[in-house]
């Protein structure tokens, strides 16, 4: 839900100046008009961010986890038929995350002004997004605010779920990345330097192996300040450049095409998008608005913008099914499921499937990715230990071989 500020004429034509909650301006202005209230101007009011403060800085984001207890605490709470403003004094009372609990305190403080629970939401972005704000709005809308807590509550215990899979698929690679370089900063900056002064003093010529490992040595050891203004500075060069719109959705394309990991990153985020997707139009946001909004959910600008342009193409006429495959981005068995769905008018249940589809593929991805990133790492590993056995023993051999000949 937005907050619109208008002008208008009232019936008996005196101005009158206001707020409106809708999901767009149209429908702003249509319940203006259903209100008596001829709109002669609306704009989108302007939230002004919470300054900057030391607690801001040092608050952690609000964890995934907190949201599902929050989610399913509060959909057991409005089942029983406990009053909203007694249940949120309750959670507020019992939350153990601090964020958590001031945001909380202020939607009670909102509550009790006369808020409705949507908007008070609203002016917590940091904890509630405009997903879970569009979602509470169509649970008042419709009286079935229970069940829409529990597709949150759901929704939420997927992205866990998903997250912790992902985290645990890649914590031995990062185990092994971490620790290979550990060791080129022991070797570069302890044990190479003393063979490359053994080397100097017997004045042996070095074959080139030897010279990649002295001169990367010796970056290491008399250029480390620079090195790392270097790579500050690249850090602040590419966090800049990310903050661009060209940049995030290059970024974002980026990601999208690492190997062997891009692929399980892109099928993770269609199934976000698909149940994203499925959640609102069965909860009853506008086919437009809930393909924005799911979009919007994905977090990759690149992903976003195709499902814009679908968004564009249902608005001039087109199927859902034909937008769907001209973004390029769904598979096959998805753009049947999305044409099925269309045609019988159960969208919702097969974007569903669609979205399990791809959950089944990414746990297959995820249980077989360690299986499948342990050779790069094993190449890696073999391609430093060769490059410095060659760098150390060949001129020893060299040493070895005057000595003899003397």
């Amino acid at each position: 839900m937005k907050r619109f500020n208008y002008r208008g004429r009232g019936a008996q034509g005196t101005i009158l100046r206001g707020q409106v909650e809708a999901l767009t301006q149209s429908a702003a202005t249509d319940q203006l008009l259903r209100q008596g209230i001829i709109p002669l101007e609306i704009k989108l009011a302007t939230h002004h961010r919470p300054s900057l403060t030391l607690d801001g800085l040092w608050q952690r984001p609000l964890p995934i986890e907190v949201m599902v207890i929050f989610c399913r605490q509060l959909y057991s709470l409005t089942k029983a038929g406990v009053p909203l403003l007694r249940a949120f004094k309750g959670l507020e009372q019992s939350a153990s995350h601090l964020l958590l609990r001031s945001t909380l305190a202020e939607v009670t403080t909102e509550l009790t002004n006369g808020h409705s629970l949507s908007a008070a939401m609203q002016q917590h972005p940091r904890v509630f997004s405009d997903l879970f704000v569009s979602m509470i709005h169509v649970g008042e809308n419709t009286g079935r605010l229970d069940q829409t807590l529990l597709q949150l509550a759901n929704y939420y215990q997927q992205e866990m779920d998903t997250r912790r899979q992902i985290k645990s698929a890649i914590r031995y690679p990062m185990f092994v990345m971490i620790a290979i370089g550990l060791a080129m900063i022991v070797l570069n900056t302890q044990v190479i330097p003393q063979f490359a002064g053994m080397f100097a003093r017997f004045g042996v010529d070095l074959p080139w192996p030897t010279q990649v490992l002295i001169s990367t040595s010796n970056l290491f050891v008399y250029y480390w300040p620079l090195m790392v203004i270097g790579i500050g500075a690249m850090w602040v060069g590419v966090r800049l450049w990310r903050n661009t719109p060209q940049g995030q959705q290059r970024w974002d394309l980026w990601r999208l095409k690492i190997p062997i990991i891009g692929s399980i990153i892109n099928r993770a985020l269609m199934a976000r998008f698909s149940r994203t997707f499925a959640l609102m139009i069965r909860a009853g946001v506008p086919l437009n608005q809930a393909l924005k909004m799911a979009a919007e959910a994905l977090d990759n600008r690149f992903l976003e913008q195709r499902l814009l342009d679908m968004k564009l193409g249902i608005e001039s006429g087109s199927s859902i099914a034909t937008t769907a495959a001209n973004t390029d981005i769904f598979t096959p068995l998805v753009l049947q499921m999305i044409a099925v769905g269309e045609e019988t008018g159960q969208i919702d249940e097969l974007l569903l499937e669609a979205a399990d589809f791809y959950d089944r593929e990414v746990d297959y991805d995820l249980a077989t990715l360690t299986a499948r990133i342990e050779p790069l790492l094993l190449v890696v590993v073999s391609a430093m230990v060769l490059l410095l056995a060659l760098g150390i023993f060949l001129p020893m051999w060299g040493m070895l071989d005057v000595a003899n000949a003397g």
